[in-house]
């Protein structure tokens, strides 16, 4: 009951992110760090992952495509870190400081907790991960 909760939380959290990555593209473009080619089309793909991988994760009709989803919403979520840590030493270099330690230190420490708690959602880790047939 539990990982079917979180599956849920996390699908709502990812299809939030895609609908803003797509429809609000502005602030993302503005975090994103100045060595990704392609920023507003690699921002739209972005939308469209998070939207896949929603999707994906919270359907209740293949175990194999909640694994799927858990292994591509937690490389996402790794993949994505750059530009938190982007906008972390982009905000805190402002003179005010932006929106401060507060906000990007937990920020930053979510970003593993959510790797896990899509690889676990998924069933790709934990005591009753879903094993792979061969």
């Amino acid at each position: 009951m539990t990982r079917r909760i979180v599956r849920i939380l996390l699908g709502l959290l990812y299809f939030a992110a895609g609908v803003l990555h797509l429809a609000l593209p502005a602030p993302f473009l503005k975090i994103t760090p100045a060595w990704v080619p392609l920023a507003p089309l690699v921002i739209t793909l972005t939308g469209l992952a998070e939207l896949a991988g929603s999707v994906a994760l919270v359907q209740g009709h293949s175990p194999a495509l909640r694994r799927a989803a858990g292994w591509g919403l937690a490389v996402y979520a790794l993949c994505v870190w750059p530009a938190n840590v982007n906008h972390m030493l982009m905000d805190l270099a402002r003179p005010d400081h932006g929106l401060g330690l507060a906000y990007h230190i937990p920020r930053m420490l979510a970003q593993p907790v959510l790797i896990w708690a899509a690889l676990w959602a998924g069933g790709v880790v934990g005591r009753h991960h879903i094993p792979v047939k061969r």
